[in-house]
């Protein structure tokens, strides 16, 4: 089947006054939108063309960092950064993941500093993710269309970090935006769905198909 654009899971004005609609009109109706289209140019003729997203990420990123992995790994990050916000993120997380993040970090102000830290320090555009590497919460990383997932590491969250993601509303001002990730619009419902499916892949809850629910 070919890569498809999913719908967005809020209506686009619905995480204003922290991400503007029109932000999301652009940012998911041309950029994802874009990413989508020349994926499936790309993909044409190729053994990738009939993968499941995760697998087809994996398999051209073994191939080496070129145009289609590019694009068909921002397919796959921009899948999961819409799931990794909600309206309803000032709910904040579950006891059961605040203790993961606690054990991970010490408590969830040093895990929010970190993951803010994080994100800011990243030269140019990229990616902030959660991660689970073997049942262990990280914060990691990655540039341009790179994600942890091919490097066998389970994405809990991620927030996005290029440019566009943000200038519109927020300008070069990128600690104020991961500020209100985190503390406005994470879906720590997600992350901790997220993060039961990578225990369950390590035998912690019983047998699963594993991986994480971005696609």
């Amino acid at each position: 089947m070919p890569f498809t654009l999913p719908e967005l899971p809020y209506d686009k004005a619905a995480l204003e006054p922290y991400i503007s609609s029109k932000t999301l009109d652009f940012h998911h109706g041309k950029h994802h939108k874009a990413y989508v289209d020349k994926a499936n140019d790309l993909v044409k003729g190729t053994h990738l063309e009939n993968m499941p997203l995760e697998q087809a990420v994996i398999e051209a990123r073994r191939e080496g960092v070129s145009l289609l992995f590019n694009n068909i790994g921002q397919i796959y990050n921009h899948n999961m950064f819409w799931l990794s916000m909600t309206p309803d993120g000032e709910g904040g997380a579950s006891p059961a993941l605040l203790e993961k993040i606690a054990e991970a970090f010490g408590d969830f102000d040093s895990f929010k500093s970190q993951f803010i830290s994080m994100g800011v320090s990243q030269f140019g555009s990229g990616w902030v993710w959660l991660v689970s590497n073997r049942g262990a919460l990280e914060i990691v990383k990655t540039p341009n269309a790179e994600t942890p997932l091919t490097e066998g590491k389970t994405p809990l969250l991620v927030c996005d970090v290029w440019e566009h993601a943000y200038y519109l509303d927020y300008q070069n001002r990128r600690a104020d935006f991961l500020e209100a990730f985190v503390e406005k619009l994470a879906n720590w419902e997600y992350a901790m769905r997220n993060c039961e499916e990578a225990d369950r892949m390590l035998g912690t809850f019983g047998s699963s198909c594993g991986g994480c629910m971005c696609c």
